[in-house]
């Protein structure tokens, strides 16, 4: 498989991975994440290591999230998300980073931020997106 089907097929895991969150079907993470997969969250310090560990946040969630992708892009193994999180309340600015072996993710690394008005000496060198 050359480089470009290879970042394409890496990046509709992460696409399946979006739309079964958002569809609140957390059963289909397994096909997509190795059992041994680590998710690390740096903001808390909180590592998931092993399927089972996932699978008992993710039944425990008390509102997944709906995921609205802003950007993916691919090279190699490793996939970069940019996402906005809506918990029906606090709303996030999300990336993610996906480290592949194979075809499956073997290491989600995840980073939130919650959106805030920019301050007023920076207005005269940037715009407002």
């Amino acid at each position: 498989m050359d480089g470009a089907d290879r970042n394409a097929q890496h990046e509709a895991v992460v696409e399946r991975l979006i739309a079964c969150i958002n569809e609140g079907r957390i059963e289909v993470m397994d096909e997509l994440f190795h059992e041994d997969a680590v998710m690390d969250w740096p903001q808390s310090g909180e590592r998931v290591v092993g399927g089972e560990n996932r699978r008992g946040i993710y039944r425990a969630f008390p509102q997944l999230p709906t995921i609205t992708p802003r950007r993916i892009v691919s090279a190699g193994d490793l996939v970069v998300a940019e996402a906005t999180l809506d918990y029906g309340g606090p709303v996030y600015k999300t990336v993610f980073v996906f480290e592949f072996r194979g075809d499956r993710i073997a290491r989600e690394t995840a980073y939130w931020s919650e959106p805030f008005d920019p301050p007023d000496w920076r207005s005269r060198w940037v715009e407002v997106a």
